[in-house]
């Protein structure tokens, strides 16, 4: 059996359509052509690899959105329900760079669901409540890099691992 391809809104390359992967596109313009944000700002399947009892689970977060090149807003897009993912993206906006990206996004391109990733606090529902590029840059003026309390690290991976199992490359 073939495969839909559809070809990535933001890269430009042929992928499969699979899973939250309309949602995904859908999203994608949305970002660029509603909220102000360029395309070379989004990356997309940024890779995250967790460490559970000793072994390397390796899986991608959907986009990350980057303002004046510093990690603002990770997204995970799905096709269920949004509030089921609310706690893995907030463990992947933890764990995927050295410092903490500020807020984490979980939409299926109709509502969403925004937290701030320093408190866990939802700030916002729906799309109306995605920042657009003018205010992200005028909210990342406000917050300092910060890094993860080592110690809550480990955690973060086994959340983010068991919410996640369905992603991970095994």
């Amino acid at each position: 059996m073939t495969l839909d391809q559809i070809t990535d809104y933001i890269t430009g390359k042929e992928i499969d359509n699979v899973g939250a992967e309309a949602s995904r596109q859908i999203f994608e313009k949305f970002l660029v052509e509603t909220k102000g944000y360029a395309k070379t700002d989004i990356l997309v399947d940024v890779p995250l690899t967790v460490q559970f009892k000793g072994e390397d689970y390796e899986s991608v977060i959907d986009l990350i959105v980057n303002v004046e090149n510093r990690p603002f807003m990770a997204i995970t897009c799905v096709a269920g329900s949004i509030g089921s993912y609310e706690r893995e993206i907030l463990a992947g906006a933890r764990l995927v760079y050295d410092h903490i990206i500020p807020f984490a996004v979980s939409t299926d391109a109709r509502n969403a669901i925004i937290k701030d990733v320093y408190t866990g606090k939802t700030i916002g529902q729906g799309l109306d409540a995605i920042a657009e590029y003018s205010k992200a840059k005028e909210m990342l003026t406000k917050i300092k890099a910060t890094v993860l309390d080592p110690e809550k690290r480990s955690g973060e991976m086994i959340i983010y691992r068991s919410f996640n199992l369905e992603k991970i490359n095994k």
